[in-house]
């Protein structure tokens, strides 16, 4: 369902409109220079919002046990919000990868792995 959403990449200019497309990004109202960002719009296909955030808490399910950049950044961001709005984060960043995979015909790396001391 994804990949049937992102298509080739090429109409979506970046990750964030296309994480924008399935309503996974805060509503931004900015008026100023002054940019403030809302809660997230909940627009696009809820199908596969729902399965993204589905994907997300099973992500978030065994964190403590995952190693590697975005399970630091879950961590950190896990210590400091609501579970519920970490898995919209993480969701929303699972998102941004996909499309940067299908946009830039390139596979995932996840990074550096740390070893644990």
């Amino acid at each position: 369902m994804l990949a049937s959403e992102i298509g080739d990449g090429t109409q979506f200019r970046c990750g964030r409109d296309f994480a924008a497309s399935l309503g996974l990004v805060p509503r931004q109202y900015s008026t100023g220079g002054k940019s403030n960002l809302l809660g997230i719009s909940r627009r696009g296909d809820s199908h596969i919002r729902s399965l993204l955030v589905q994907c997300a808490r099973a992500y978030m399910r065994f964190l403590d046990r995952r190693t590697g950049p975005l399970a630091e950044w879950a961590r950190v961001l896990a210590s400091r919000r609501h579970s519920n709005v970490v898995a919209c984060a993480v969701a929303n960043k699972l998102a941004r990868i996909a499309w940067a995979i299908v946009a830039r015909h390139t596979s995932f790396n996840a990074g550096p792995v740390a070893l644990p001391a």
